[in-house]
């Protein structure tokens, strides 16, 4: 795996609380408004998702594809930052 971007160090350096998407690592704005249309407006709803499907990152990934149109990057970029956020916390 590529080196992480600061953004994806940042979400997993510390807990959930109250983040938007948009704080989650591959989610930019276009792709956080279209889960937050979707009734994913918190990081940590979107974390439910991913609970959901059994930290399972390949069924997450179709889910996130489908659900915002989010590319192979991006989708595999959030889920790799869950991954780790979920390794750290719980």
């Amino acid at each position: 795996m590529s080196t992480t971007s600061q953004k994806h160090r940042d979400f997993v350096a510390e807990p959930m609380g109250d983040k938007p998407v948009t704080a989650l690592s591959g989610i930019g704005e276009a792709l956080g408004q279209k889960l937050e249309d979707q009734g994913f407006d918190k990081a940590s709803v979107v974390l439910g998702q991913f609970l959901l499907l059994k930290k399972d990152s390949e069924m997450f990934t179709d889910w996130l594809k489908d659900a915002s149109g989010a590319n192979s990057r991006q989708a595999g970029s959030c889920a790799q930052c869950l991954k780790e956020w979920c390794d750290a916390f719980l």
